[in-house]
């Protein structure tokens, strides 16, 4: 039995995929944790070696990646292309990582106590990965999580079984033992059950998603009737602040880069642009000319800066915010009409308020609003007025007064005088709030994936009270 994506822009049949069910479950998670032991008890540079195989194996695959995105998201070449090299960067520093999973020795009290903190494998990883930076995400869920010595399973998103299968592909071109590595599609009405299934699996020890904050919370609830820990990477709301002082030509770049690319369907895309008043009219008219200069068209030409969104109701969501935030007093700067469905237009709504829903509420979409602050002091307190806390940015010419408004957001990940959009392999990465919590990315990932175990050696007599 398998399952249809339709490609966004088209409506022709992108991908067919197994649709799996829960009742498949149980021998998948068996098989998974059937591996691990050997792939786990292998030194660190003969995992290294496997891994760096994976790496080239992905690149080898750019043409189907690209045509896979293209079809089943709607992405340009451009964001696939993106995609495949931070991928394959990520599996290379999972394979440095390997010699780096290390303990510790530490001071005893007690005489010819040796104790040490080791670093173990988990068992068995349920990953989770989006639709929406497919090759990154679905890498990420996985390519750590082995270099600590664990089996992974991959829960493809429904909307691009096909890109995410051929990371599982390149995977197994590269030799991991069989079971080891594998992929879970279903169709969209199943996709309850079989998450469930997986999660409930006794071999799955611990789960790390990537995706909406509403289907977070399902999933943590579910983990923790079995205790199991998770890695949760949720949605956000990013706030781009720009003081006064700041040099306005390169936050238009930033804020036009962070909120419109690929359509503004990132998790640290940038949702909030909050300019203090001294500048904002300067600001609002720089960007406005700027973000209608990035066109929108047929992703499969290339033509264009800007392509598909993922679906129709990702456009009805976005127009929605739009309606409100013009029906209460907002000014629309840019933006156009939808064609084919899912080409929409970057648009730029100015005079946004905490009252809008544009303001509170996650568009994953083409449109990003922009909040006019008295000054820095509330410029910071309307970044901090939300449940999210992914990614920031702050745009100033004083490097001491941007690293202090830095440390004021309450955001996992903050840059000063960047883009919201900034992702490095070695990075620990992840949210505060309703952004999740729990880091990806570098040692923060070794925390994540691996079980920390006291062990003692006693090297003389023991001494007892009784």
């Amino acid at each position: 039995m398998t399952f249809t994506r339709l490609n966004p822009m088209t409506g022709a049949v992108a991908s067919r995929a197994p649709a799996m069910q829960a009742v498949d479950i149980p021998a998948i998670a068996a098989a998974a944790a059937a591996a691990q032991p050997a792939w786990g008890a292998m030194g660190p540079n003969a995992r290294r070696a496997v891994l760096m195989k994976a790496a080239a194996a992905l690149e080898q695959r750019k043409d189907d990646f690209v045509a896979a995105m293209m079809g089943e998201i709607g992405a340009t070449a451009g964001w696939a292309m993106f995609n495949l090299g931070l991928a394959a960067g990520m599996v290379r520093e999972a394979a440095a990582l390997t010699t780096q999973i290390a303990g510790e020795v530490i001071p005893s009290d007690k005489p010819g106590c040796l104790a040490m903190a080791l670093r173990e494998p988990v068992g068995v990883i349920l990953g989770i990965a989006p639709w929406n930076a497919p090759i990154i995400l679905g890498v990420r869920a996985i390519a750590v999580p082995l270099a600590c010595g664990n089996a992974v399973i991959l829960k493809a998103s429904e909307q691009c079984p096909r890109t995410h299968g051929l990371i599982i592909e390149a995977f197994a071109e590269a030799g991991f033992p069989a079971g080891l590595v594998q992929v879970v599609t279903n169709a969209p009405a199943d996709a309850g059950d079989v998450v469930g299934a997986l999660i409930d699996a006794p071999e799955v020890k611990r789960i790390n998603f990537t995706g909406s904050t509403a289907v977070g919370r399902i999933i943590a609830t579910r983990a923790a009737g079995h205790l199991k820990p998770c890695l949760l990477e949720l949605g956000g709301k990013a706030p781009l602040v720009i003081c006064a002082d700041a040099d306005l030509d390169e936050a238009v770049k930033a804020a036009a880069f962070g909120a419109f690319m690929n359509q503004g369907q990132i998790c640290m895309s940038t949702e909030r642009i909050i300019v203090v008043d001294a500048v904002a009219d300067e600001f609002a008219a720089k960007f406005k000319a700027k973000v209608a200069s990035m066109a929108v068209g047929d992703p499969g030409e290339g033509k264009t800066p800007l392509g598909a969104v993922v679906d129709a109701k990702t456009v009805a969501h976005c127009q929605s915010l739009i309606a409100d935030a013009l029906a209460q007093g907002a000014t629309l700067l840019t933006g156009g009409e939808t064609t084919h469905n899912v080409l929409m237009p970057a648009h730029v709504v100015d005079g946004v308020t905490p009252a809008m829903k544009l303001f509170r509420d996650e568009s994953f979409g083409p449109v990003v609003g922009i909040i006019r602050a008295r000054d820095e002091a509330h410029a910071i307190e309307l970044a901090n007025d939300t449940e999210y806390g992914l990614s920031a940015a702050v745009f100033t010419r004083d490097i001491a007064k941007g690293l202090s408004l830095a440390k004021q957001i309450k955001s996992g990940i903050c840059h000063v005088n960047g883009p919201t959009v900034h992702d490095e392999a070695q990075m620990p990465f992840g949210g505060v709030g309703a952004s999740g919590y729990g880091r990806f990315g570098g040692r923060q990932g070794i925390d994540s994936f691996t079980e920390t175990r006291w062990i003692t050696v006693e090297t003389q007599p023991g001494h007892f009270p009784i």
